[in-house]
């Protein structure tokens, strides 16, 4: 067996991928704002903890996206 340190598990030789942002370019929305319909512009209050994405319209019901995401 090959007990040298280097080629042992866990020792960090990623392929130095990763360590972005994530979404929206890791800013988080906070708990205020809106979500909009993207089809007829119907907004409601954004509840927090509540993705907008989950949210069906209660006008046309398309699906809701969070109002900063549309001002892009």
């Amino acid at each position: 067996m090959n007990n040298r340190r280097n080629n042992a598990p866990g020792t960090g030789r990623g392929l130095g991928r990763g360590g972005g942002r994530g979404r929206n370019n890791g800013g988080a929305f906070g708990t205020g704002g809106f979500c909009v319909c993207a089809k007829c512009g119907t907004k409601i209050p954004h509840q927090q903890g509540v993705k907008c994405t989950n949210i069906k319209c209660p006008e046309c019901g398309h699906t809701m996206v969070r109002e900063e995401l549309l001002n892009r």
